[in-house]
């Protein structure tokens, strides 16, 4: 005869990992909600002392992008949190798409913040958007007067 002892019955780990995945979900939507608040106050704060010119602009949108792409990974983590005890096929399946998603997602978020970075290094953070930018380099024999 086998004896069986649970230490732990799988209803109380479900009951705690779901506890868990909704406090890490909850902190990444603090961490997106911050970053939308201090970023549109920021914004708010840069048209003011510029008077309309938001010279900060790519600033703003690269910090933005930070929030959101950390937002993005707790996110991430609530959802793999989720599948921990038990998983069916269908919320394996569930899981798979929704990190798919929330994987590319900070693909193209994180290849934007890397390319506002390079424009900030190149001292490209003029007002507008980016057809409308002024060159301030050297003109060529060949181009008009600006």
């Amino acid at each position: 005869m086998i004896l069986s002892v649970e230490l732990l019955p799988e209803s109380w780990l479900r009951d705690a990992v779901e506890l868990l995945v909704r406090l890490v979900e909850a902190a990444g939507a603090l961490v997106i909600f911050t970053g939308a608040v201090w970023s549109f106050a920021r914004f708010l704060t840069a048209l003011v002392r510029e008077r309309g010119r938001s010279r900060g602009f790519n600033r703003i949108r690269l910090t933005l992008g930070r929030f959101l792409a950390l937002g993005l990974e707790f996110q991430l983590a609530g959802d793999v949190l989720r599948t921990a005890v038990a998983p069916s096929f269908t919320e394996i399946g569930q899981l798979a798409a929704i990190a798919a998603i929330r994987t590319a997602l900070n693909f193209f978020l994180a290849r934007e913040i890397a390319h506002e970075r390079a424009e900030l290094e190149r001292g490209d953070d003029l007002p507008g958007p980016p057809g409308d930018r002024k060159k301030t380099g050297p003109r060529s024999a060949g181009e008009p007067g600006r």
